[in-house]
């Protein structure tokens, strides 16, 4: 069994984008930037994922720099590549381009002792579907509480 422990979790995504599919990627760190994950100091609230040159970049992802680092700390917004196979990628990108779509990171973990990060094939929403999902959202939770009631 993998030990898996959720390092952060990107919750905007799920509120601007319909993720369609999920996909698993490894990521490129340097050793204080993994010192930093571990203290738990990353924010993927701005982040994007692009393919240039045939690799997967991912962008904006904020990794704070390491409080008792030296001149090894990087800065905290680079982009850093993520490792997939290359037959994977070229799968992404034709989707990509085709449909119109964008991957966002979803979440970042450590899976034993390497970091990995959760990517989703999105699509954004509009205003009146998030508005649909708030609504569909406040029919289940109202649901929910008549029939407690109607338990007692």
């Amino acid at each position: 069994m993998d030990n898996v422990k959720t390092i952060t979790k990107n919750k905007k995504a799920y509120h601007e984008y319909f993720v369609l599919e999920t996909f698993e990627a490894g990521i490129s760190l340097s050793g204080t930037e993994v010192k930093s994950l571990r203290a738990g100091n990353v924010n993927l609230k701005d982040a994007w994922c692009s393919i240039s040159k045939g690799e997967l970049i991912i962008k904006q992802m904020h990794i704070s720099p390491y409080e008792h680092g030296n001149i090894f700390n990087k800065l905290p917004t680079r982009d850093r590549k993520l490792l997939m196979h290359k037959r994977e990628i070229m799968r992404l990108l034709g989707t990509i381009k085709q449909q119109g779509l964008t991957l966002i990171p979803l979440s970042l973990y450590f899976k034993g002792s390497l970091v990995k990060v959760e990517l989703g094939l999105c699509r954004g929403k509009q205003l009146h579907d998030k508005r649909a999902v708030a609504a569909k959202k406040d029919a289940d939770r109202a649901i929910m509480r008549a029939m407690k009631e109607q338990r007692r």
